[in-house]
């Protein structure tokens, strides 16, 4: 989720380097290094993992319920729709 993260915080940033120590050196489309606030990716991270699980739970809530026969929630429906 971290480059997910950096993406969405750093719209200019292209491209990342994963290093050996877990750290990113983030580059622009000219592999300009771009200087990033590690502690706002971190939470932003966090956010963005959150909302995963999330939809997940929503959607095996919405399996649930279509073979129990019941009602889904417009947030259950939308999970399923193709």
């Amino acid at each position: 989720m971290i480059h997910e993260a950096v993406y969405q915080l750093y719209p200019n940033v292209k491209s990342i380097d994963d290093k050996e120590d877990g750290s990113v050196v983030c580059f622009d489309e000219n592999r300009n290094e771009v200087s990033i606030d590690m502690s706002a990716v971190n939470t932003k991270a966090t956010e963005l993992q959150t909302e995963a699980d999330n939809k997940v739970d929503v959607k095996a809530s919405a399996k649930a319920k279509l073979i129990a026969g019941e009602a889904l929630t417009e947030e259950e429906a939308d999970t399923i729709v193709l």
